[in-house]
């Protein structure tokens, strides 16, 4: 035997160990070549897809930029050629002057000074963060004190809509011209979409006029509060240029009259006979900007898909429009800002005035390739510190040197990559299992059944009662394998069989004996006895019964308490009651064991009060008059197995004797229950004193009565 076994082994293994090593070799070489190949292909493609779409929205959106603000430069030199407007700043000069030449009275003066002190300057420190005095944006001259105390301090209109205020009715002169001039003039910029509208004398670079009457409004730029913003230097620049078709841009920075706003500003010189006599200055909202660069935020329906935005930056490298995730998930803005070198200050800035612009930094490779005039595209870091593709150009605006960036987290763009580099491992699993089971088959094949059966026996031997074998020859050997499938099958249909007839009698067992008790006396236990200190126990007995049986054929009688008591049983079940047994028409239960239960007696009295109401359905579904008549008892019991052919699971002591006595000596449709279980449930449930009623063997007995 031992020579037979050694002889065989190179033909079990020799063969099928070559044949499935080859197999195997070949699909994992051609898995991962046809793999390799597709994901570098896919990728590459996708890369070039990403870009392409990446660098027709940033120059889609570079154009509009550019576009708007050619607009916005053509409509400013033609508004400063205007005549309305030579002849309003003239008009507004000469009043300006007027009103320079007169005493400012105190009222007027306390008024202004109140108004910075509670209105503007809480404003101006809360954006500045830091203490500032009043002193240095107090008016200069008599016309700003003027002026301001009549359209700022008095304007009956709210703040936001000062510019509805025509006439100051003080009688003046600049208020005849403004009530003149104000309306084309407001007219004019809303319909241009200019955040304001002003004209600024160019001797004292004064500001003469402004529709929206915003705390600049007659300052001085060249000597007051607002000298070194970005409106004083456009005023400057257009002051000293006669040319028609000049204009002066300034870059967006953040401008406190405006409450902090963004603001850049297009200035244009005004014109009369060869001379510059005023400045025409249209202040540009960020908004304008914003909204075309994030298509008003609706980045998904744009094509960005979950992460990609565009978004412009200035050559201090802020950004001059929102990111995305400030307003799609502020808290995941912020912290990948930090995670990005952002700075606590940065950060702190950008809470302060509710927007990133002009204070989130954005100094990539990319952001300087754009600024440097570069257009281009590649994987880079974002300002966020996260992986990106991004495409980048130069925004062509005289004035101004921008950059665009169009961009997309690399996790998101390479998203189909990754999931086909998945794929690409679920079918080269799936490749290997399918060359795996084909040299399996291979191998079992060409080994024969001998070791399927030999297999077989062994799980059988360890408890498989299910180890069939395929039979795969009709010889000898295949009528082997079909006698011990057929052993296999006819042990289990008799396993089977004996598993129904233990269910069978587990069901038995259990519709006698509650399951705790059941289960000690399968485990061999005998004389099963125990005491408990306090349980509740109940008895039920239909009222006249026995004459109502007697006018019914048997088998309706049978059905109809058997009906009865089924109801009984499916509420006892759900209250967690022990059924204990039925006598005739009597039906006795206990709550509290064989597993204590603390609220045992509010059990008992609901499944009491269920009970009385089933009868009730019970005997109007049948057409009968039935009344049920219950008593309940708390106290001790002993509880035991009785019998050996026919198992009984009962109760014995004075608690259930008491209990029978309430039944008997109860009212129909009622609940009679004693001192204890009244006691226990005197808050719960509403009894009525019944007194003392005669208890056999027990003398004078107090009952209380739950009326149903």
């Amino acid at each position: 035997m031992t020579e037979i076994v050694a002889e065989s082994r190179p033909v079990r293994w020799g063969l099928a160990a070559k044949l499935f090593a080859i197999l195997l070799l070949l699909g994992a070489v051609a898995v991962m070549i046809t793999g390799v190949l597709g994901y570098i292909r896919a990728r590459e493609a996708l890369e070039r897809a990403i870009f392409a779409q990446l660098t027709a929205a940033r120059e889609t959106k570079a154009h509009q930029v550019e576009s708007y603000f050619r607009t916005v430069r053509n409509e400013v030199r033609l508004l400063a050629a205007s005549k309305m407007v030579v002849d309003a700043t003239r008009g507004f000069r000469e009043a300006v002057d007027e009103l320079d030449g007169k005493e400012v009275p105190a009222d007027v003066k306390q008024a202004v000074h109140a108004w910075y002190d509670t209105q503007y300057m809480p404003m101006v420190r809360k954006l500045l963060g830091k203490d500032v005095g009043a002193d240095e944006f107090m008016p200069m001259t008599a016309a700003p004190y003027f002026l301001q105390d009549l359209y700022i301090v008095r304007n009956p209109h709210p703040e936001g809509r000062r510019d509805l205020l025509d006439n100051a009715g003080d009688g003046s002169a600049y208020s005849k011209v403004h009530a003149i001039y104000h309306p084309l003039m407001r007219t004019a910029g809303a319909t241009l979409g200019f955040q304001d509208f002003m004209i600024v004398d160019p001797r004292s670079g004064r500001m003469i006029y402004t529709v929206d009457k915003d705390p600049d409004f007659a300052t001085s730029l060249r000597a007051g509060p607002y000298r070194h913003s970005n409106l004083a230097a456009a005023a400057a620049r257009c002051a000293i240029s006669p040319d028609p078709s000049a204009t002066c841009l300034e870059d967006f920075s953040a401008y406190l009259p405006a409450g902090g706003v963004p603001s850049a500003f297009m200035a244009a010189p005004v014109i009369e006979q060869g001379v510059v006599t005023g400045v025409l200055v249209a202040e540009l909202a960020i908004e304008e900007i914003d909204a075309i660069v994030t298509g008003g935020r609706r980045w998904r329906n744009e094509g960005f898909g979950a992460t990609g935005e565009a978004y412009l930056v200035g050559p201090d490298f802020l950004v001059r429009s929102s990111g995305r995730n400030y307003f799609e998930n502020p808290n995941l803005y912020f912290s990948e800002l930090k995670a990005g070198g952002g700075s606590e200050e940065e950060m702190a800035a950008i809470r302060r005035f509710g927007s990133p612009i002009l204070h989130q930094r954005a100094d990539t490779p990319a952001t300087r390739a754009a600024i440097g005039g570069v257009e281009g595209v590649g994987e880079v870091v974002g300002y966020r510190g996260v992986p990106t593709l991004a495409s980048w150009g130069p925004i062509r605006i005289p004035g101004v040197k921008w950059g665009i960036v169009a961009k997309i987290d690399a996790a998101e763009a390479f998203a189909p990559v990754y999931r086909l580099e998945r794929d690409l491992l679920i079918v080269g699993a799936i490749a290997f299992l399918v060359v795996i089971v084909t040299g399996a088959w291979l191998s079992r094949s060409l080994l024969g059944p001998l070791r399927e059966l030999t297999a077989g026996v062994r799980r059988f031997a360890a408890g498989d009662h299910d180890a069939h074998v395929a039979v795969r020859t009709r010889d000898e050997i295949g009528q082997l394998c079909l006698a011990f499938n057929g052993m296999i099958d006819d042990i289990n249909q008799k396993n089977r069989v004996i598993e129904t007839k233990n269910r069978e009698n587990e069901e038995l067992l259990l519709n006698v004996l509650p399951a705790p008790i059941a289960n000690r006396l399968r485990g061999g236990e005998q004389g099963i006895a125990d005491g408990f200190a306090e349980v509740t126990v109940a008895f039920a007995d239909l009222v006249g019964f026995t004459a109502l049986s007697s006018e019914m054929p048997p088998a309706d009688v049978v059905t109809l308490l058997n009906g009865l008591f089924t109801r009984f049983d499916v509420a006892a079940s759900e209250l967690g009651i022990e059924k204990i047994k039925t006598v005739g028409d009597a039906y006795m239960a206990v709550c509290g064991l064989p597993v204590p239960v603390p609220n045992h007696a509010e059990r008992m009295v609901r499944m009491a009060i269920r009970m009385v109401h089933i009868t009730r359905e019970h005997a109007m579904e049948h057409g009968v008059s039935m009344k049920l008549r219950v008593g309940i008892n708390s106290g001790p019991v002993v509880a035991g197995v009785i019998g050996k052919s026919k198992y009984i699971y009962d109760l014995w002591g004075d608690t259930v004797n008491l209990a029978s006595r309430m039944e008997s000596g109860g009212i129909p449709d009622s609940v009679q229950v004693t001192r204890p279980v009244y006691e226990k449930l005197k808050d719960q449930f509403v009894f009525e004193a019944r007194g003392e009623i005669e208890v056999k063997g027990k003398g004078n007995v107090e009952a209380w009565v739950l009326r149903l």
